[in-house]
């Protein structure tokens, strides 16, 4: 199971190969944001925005996490352009039971 909420079947080949893999990172948390950024934004990005993507998706997901939630900064080539649209996706990562005894 995938998480998506999209089909790929109207969208071409590189777009479909661009969500498949957004929803298959290595970890969970990633296929979370990079998916559902993909699902919304996926056809009405340009060439160049698609080049941009699989420039950030070939970085390593315990990087790309760790900037997505501001545990570590964002490196400058990433500051501008795509990331901030990406890392807006974020879903709340917080436990869903902060502190059970109290």
């Amino acid at each position: 199971m995938t998480g998506t909420t999209r089909s790929s079947a109207e969208i071409d080949p590189r777009r479909k190969r661009i969500l498949f893999r957004c929803w298959h990172r290595g970890i969970r948390e990633m296929d979370l944001v990079l998916g559902a950024f993909a699902d919304a934004e996926i056809e009405t990005l340009s060439e160049a925005e698609l080049d941009e993507l699989e420039r950030i998706m070939a970085e390593e997901d315990n990087d790309l996490i760790k900037w997505v939630t501001g545990e570590k900064p964002v490196p400058e080539a990433f500051r501008d352009g795509l990331f901030p649209r990406i890392a807006a996706y974020r879903p709340d990562f917080s436990p869903l039971f902060k502190d059970i005894s109290a």
